[in-house]
């Protein structure tokens, strides 16, 4: 299959590697110089230092010309991009097979990436979202991976999860792209919650505590917005929160870290180099839970710490010291 993927930073640069040895691949990105650079390398070094890139990788920065021949796009650009992306694609004289791999709500309407899909790409479409516990790092690596490819169309699901599907890369389909998506995007509040617990050194108790209760909030908001709970337990859900929560390659746990550090966000954000979308998401989250009546504690006091400003102890504190209720009926 002839393949595009749009955007060269470190996950798009990752499947483009893992998909590149049974796939012709095209890796699009805007910046004509990052491109040449990776040309005359074979090195992604800002997003991917030290992991070469296979020959059989087409490198463009034409957009145009790296959607010539795709029969599947790829999109693997953060949330805000997403938009943005889908009206240069529709722009082209053919339409296109989509999946995206982007994790969040778009800012401002807080709409999850499948319905701004909706809302550009022409009426029968097909497309889908890839998600799933999957660091950049260990996919360019060739690890092993399982991952969930979600569509409203079950048969574009399966033909998709299979053809992306390797020894290394398992793909598994899905017909519950807002279970996926929720799964996705607030998970990565959730690891924000867990580096600043980290960085407070308030134990593996509390931590394993914090994912337990938070898979409660996503599952809370999943199934408002209409996902399914299966979902939620699966690798979108439960899979990718451990993976993000307690590993040392996620980048929002990084936050949390140095938040407790006293660093202030922006110059967090500057040290990372790479966007980390809980910050983001947090913001719509909140807003959402808000408007739709959904109890989301953890996610509150990040919004708290992030956007108000409120010291961290503080928060933990106030969070401690809720109101216990029973396990399952309580919030």
């Amino acid at each position: 299959m002839k393949i595009t993927i749009i955007g060269a930073g470190a996950w798009g640069t990752a499947l483009a590697i893992s998909l590149s040895a049974s796939h012709r691949v095209t890796l699009w990105a805007r910046n004509a110089d990052q491109i040449a650079a990776m040309q005359d390398t074979r090195y992604n070094q800002h997003y991917l230092p030290g992991i070469l890139l296979p020959a059989e990788i087409d490198l463009s920065s034409d957009f145009p010309a790296a959607l010539a021949a795709a029969e599947l796009v790829i999109i693997a650009v953060p949330t805000a991009a997403l938009r943005p992306v889908l009206h240069q694609l529709v722009q082209l004289p053919r339409h296109f097979n989509l999946v995206w791999l982007c994790k969040g709500f778009e800012a401002e309407t807080a709409k999850l990436p499948h319905q701004v899909v909706a809302e550009v790409l022409p009426e029968g479409s097909k497309y889908g979202v890839l998600s799933g516990p999957s660091f950049a790092q260990e996919v360019a690596r060739g690890f092993p991976t399982a991952l969930t490819l979600a569509s409203a169309d079950e048969e574009f699901a399966r033909s998709t999860a299979q053809a992306l599907h390797h020894a290394y890369l398992r793909v598994y389909a899905s017909n519950d792209m807002v279970g996926v998506e929720v799964g996705g995007a607030v998970k990565n509040v959730m690891a924000i919650a867990a580096g600043i617990c980290d960085g407070m050194g308030l134990g593996l108790n509390a931590r394993a505590a914090l994912l337990t209760r938070g898979l409660a909030e996503i599952t809370r908001l999943g199934l408002k917005l209409g996902g399914r709970p299966e979902t939620l337990s699966g690798l979108s859900g439960v899979g990718d929160l451990i993976l993000t929560c307690t590993g040392d390659l996620s980048r929002n746990r990084q936050v949390g870290l140095l938040l407790v550090q006293k660093h202030d966000l922006p110059e967090i954000l500057r040290r990372l180099g790479h966007v980390a979308e809980g910050v983001y998401t947090v913001r719509e989250v909140h807003h959402l839970a808000q408007r739709l009546g959904v109890a989301m504690p953890i996610c509150e006091a990040v919004y708290r710490i992030l956007y108000e400003h409120v010291p961290a102890a503080e928060v933990v504190t106030t969070l401690l010291n809720r109101t216990p209720n029973l396990e399952f009926d309580g919030v």
